[in-house]
């Protein structure tokens, strides 16, 4: 009965020695939580007043709301009682280790931020970067997220494409075509610009200004390469290069302009000591 009585003592004197820290960690741990996503709340509204970008509005936010966190768990842990001054030290020097063996995270991080600030492109552009072209879906803390054309869902490290060439198809509202169109040497040349020009001046996607124009490339090895500039409208350009491909053919299947194919010339000589020369 003395051990049951002296174990209950002390779990008495335990529990009136720790109990308010408990408490008072409690109640800390959940203002700090309430204070949080107040603070989210705020630097939401005063950054959508603001008319600030969304990739930047979610990228501080999280940002924010993991250093306040960190933080708060340090005052919850001071609370009970624990040396935090220690705490902070091992924190510090875990995080040095950490942050040795995670220096492509690091550098993933500190893309996202450039990426961020500077904004190369935004969520919603469609873009080509590290051999992958798609449209933008998000910019995260350490990857950014496209999805192609065919509905893949493609992560780009951040580090690398900031590091890299970005191509933004969407960052401009004007696209210009550079379409390249091979003819028979035999071709009337000014027919076949005449044509192509014809079919250029009444599309209504085409822009008069600045206006479209021909000119020839090069002379192929089968052909003669016209090249077409046309600007159009962004939200125009790829259904207006697929039409124009079509109506060209037709065009000039009207007017018995010729497309080009592979050919080669074989000569064949006979040989000093030919039997047949």
């Amino acid at each position: 009965m003395k051990e049951i009585d002296y174990y209950w003592d002390k779990l008495n004197a335990m529990t009136v020695e720790y109990a308010p820290k408990v408490v008072v960690a409690a109640i800390t741990l959940i203002i700090g939580l309430l204070i949080i996503k107040l603070f989210r709340r705020v630097l939401k509204r005063l950054m959508t007043e603001r008319d600030f970008d969304p990739t930047l509005l979610k990228f501080v936010m999280d940002v924010f709301t993991w250093i306040f966190r960190v933080l708060l768990i340090i005052s919850v842990i001071g609370k009970l009682g624990v040396e935090t001054t220690s705490f902070v030290a091992a924190i510090g020097a875990a995080g040095l280790a950490i942050g040795l063996s995670l220096q492509g995270s690091l550098s993933n991080f500190a893309g996202g931020l450039l990426i961020v600030m500077f904004k190369p492109f935004r969520v919603g552009d469609y873009i080509e970067a590290q051999g992958q072209a798609g449209t933008v879906n998000s910019i995260q803390i350490f990857s950014t997220r496209i999805i192609t054309p065919n509905n893949q869902v493609i992560y780009l490290p951040n580090g690398a494409l900031s590091n890299g060439t970005i191509k933004n198809f969407s960052q401009e509202p004007l696209r210009r075509t550079e379409i390249v169109i091979s003819v028979a040497y035999s071709s009337n040349l000014q027919q076949v610009k005449d044509a192509i020009m014809k079919i250029a001046n009444e599309d209504p996607r085409v822009l008069k200004d600045p206006a479209p124009r021909t000119e020839v490339r090069t002379l192929g090895e089968s052909g003669i390469d016209v090249v077409v500039f046309m600007w159009a409208e962004r939200p125009n350009y790829i259904q207006l290069v697929s039409d124009f491909y079509e109506k060209v053919k037709l065009a000039f299947e009207r007017e018995g302009i010729e497309l080009p194919f592979p050919q080669r010339d074989l000569h064949i000589k006979n040989l000093p000591g030919d039997p047949k020369a």
